[in-house]
């Protein structure tokens, strides 16, 4: 491929403003001390950001390392690392100017060869990153290479220009790659610090990050404090102090404790926010949240089920399941049914109407047992199938939903309770046979959802593969409206039924009232502590 090396007419991207610390109301009287406890559902797995996968993970790592851009309550970027991009008239060549005062938490100055180190890193075959595809989807030249070990990771085309310029070069235009920045697996990392703890480098008093926070104490599946960085460029416009991160896997637990003042945020109960929002309307908030929750079938030729390699049988599993059940009845907190993958609440995109969307659902049930009867499975003879599903009440409460629905059309199925890390390891081993899983989106736009299930995906946990729907998502990357081939793309999931798209999300929280600045409305659920800070009540 022909290399543009020259840039020649460029266009300036000087963002408005700088990294958003946390703007204390003049109304507001701060509190004495400011600390805040955020509820964890499931325990912190790593806060290496080249190896990070959980929105858990990401919440914690997102106070100890700050990238190019962060995000606004609105999803705006807001520059951070860098204070201005360039790219060049072919749409191939970003240069990035990086922030002078920026520090890492040991006093080393952040340079454009730590952004280098880590996508390096991220591309490794060595580091075994689920998220090294990630450098695919940016679009980054040699990134396929480098991932299949053909090329050296050095090979990847990023470069420090100089100590305060990093260069990124592209295979094809990419209308949204500053978009996709905000995420976790970009994050710089500090190669002298990985080079003399290998895989303990973050444990609290090692880890060194250039975020806002550092690690002070992590107990795994208990609790992880950070504690302001004094380093931090923006130390200065920064309130709270502290920052507790609690997991509680059960979240009526977790709930009981938010009750006892232990937490500050936590999520709301299955079934009780319309009660919360009626009684404490000041504290229950619900907003749209680029999530979809969904259940696997495992198609793997060699791992797989041989009954779910047969599409009507996966189609029957779908259409026996009662979403505004679900919705309205058990979870009851605003969540949309989904027929599709990807949420409407994505910018840009518009939801298609594909077929089994629009049956009604006695429809859909008729048409489940017609297609399990031809596949074999009947009353008489059922199908057997095992649902995995992560530890939380919520989630039990729908799989045990689920196995009524399938109960009246044949099918007999065991649910399989287990913790979140051992559940994700089967999920990626493709050891499962059903299993229940979730996406929120890495960056706002649709393909963050529709490139899950291209076959090189890292998170293709069902071993999907279809050339048409590869070459849709391949040929979108350069299309100026690519909303054809993302209609297109959903049909062809409503097909093949890979995956059973079950709801779209919103966030439906209890917030106390004396904390400020947390972004409600934001659609990909990112915040900053920061941002933050308690006022007196």
């Amino acid at each position: 491929m022909k290399k543009q090396l020259l840039l020649s007419t460029v266009l300036a991207f000087g963002l408005t403003g700088s990294a958003f610390a946390a703007t204390v109301d003049p109304a507001d009287t701060l509190a004495e001390t400011q600390s805040f406890s955020f509820w964890l559902l499931d325990s912190i797995v790593t806060l290496d950001p080249q190896l990070i996968e959980s929105v858990e993970d990401s919440d914690v790592a997102r106070q100890l390392f700050e990238g190019l851009y962060t995000e606004s309550a609105a999803g705006d970027l807001i520059p951070a690392g860098a204070l201005e991009y360039t790219v060049s008239d072919d749409k191939l060549t970003y240069t990035f100017k990086l922030r002078p005062e920026a520090k890492w938490s040991n006093g080393d100055p952040v340079t454009a060869n730590d952004y280098v180190y880590a996508w390096q890193r991220l591309v490794d075959p060595a580091t075994a990153s689920s998220y090294s595809w990630y450098m695919e989807l940016m679009q980054i030249e040699n990134a396929t290479a480098a991932i299949a070990g053909e090329k050296p990771p050095t090979d990847l085309a990023v470069k420090a220009v100089d100590d305060l310029t990093l260069e990124v070069k592209l295979i094809q235009p990419l209308p949204y790659f500053v978009k996709m920045l905000v995420h976790a697996s970009v994050l710089p990392t500090h190669k002298a610090t990985i080079d003399a703890h290998g895989q303990s480098w973050t444990d609290p008093g090692k880890l060194v990050g250039n975020g806002a926070y550092t690690l002070t104490e992590h107990k795994p599946g208990e609790k992880a404090v950070v504690t302001r960085n004094p380093m931090y460029w923006n130390n200065a416009a920064t309130v709270m102090e502290t920052g507790v991160f609690l997991t509680v896997n059960d979240e009526n637990i977790a709930f009981t404790r938010y009750e006892a003042g232990e937490l500050d945020l936590v999520g709301i109960p299955t079934g009780m926010y319309p009660e919360l929002k009626a009684s404490r309307p000041d504290e229950a908030n619900s907003a749209p949240r680029a999530c979809t929750y969904y259940y696997l079938m495992n198609m793997d030729p060699e791992k797989g089920v041989e009954a779910l390699k047969n599409v009507n049988v996966r189609r029957a599993l779908s259409f026996a399941i009662d979403r505004n059940i679900i919705t309205d009845k058990i979870l009851e907190s605003g969540q949309i049914p989904a027929y599709t993958l990807t949420p409407a609440a994505m910018a840009g995109f518009t939801v298609p109407p594909v077929d089994y969307a629009g049956m009604t659902q006695e429809a859909r049930v008729a048409e489940a047992i017609r297609l399990l009867t031809e596949a074999g499975f009947t009353t008489e003879n059922p199908l057997k199938l095992t649902l995995n599903y992560n530890t939380s009440e919520g989630h039990k409460s729908i799989a045990v939903a689920v196995q009524q629905f399938y109960k009246a059309v044949g099918v007999e199925l065991t649910l399989n309770n287990m913790e979140w890390q051992v559940h994700s390891d089967i999920m990626h081993e493709r050891t499962y046979e059903m299993a229940r899983s979730a996406w929120c989106g890495d960056y706002n736009e649709a393909s963050t959802f529709l490139d899950l299930f291209t076959s090189s995906s890292g998170f293709n946990d069902v071993a999907y593969a279809n050339a048409d729907y590869d070459k849709l998502m391949a040929d979108s990357k350069t299309m100026a409206d690519p909303q054809a081939n993302y209609t297109m793309a959903e049909e062809l999931l409503a097909k093949d039924m890979p995956i059973i798209p079950i709801y779209h999300y919103t966030s439906s929280r209890m917030l106390k009232t004396d904390i400020k600045g947390y972004p409600q409305q934001n659609v990909f659920g990112n915040w900053y502590l920061k941002e933050l800070y308690r006022a007196t009540k």
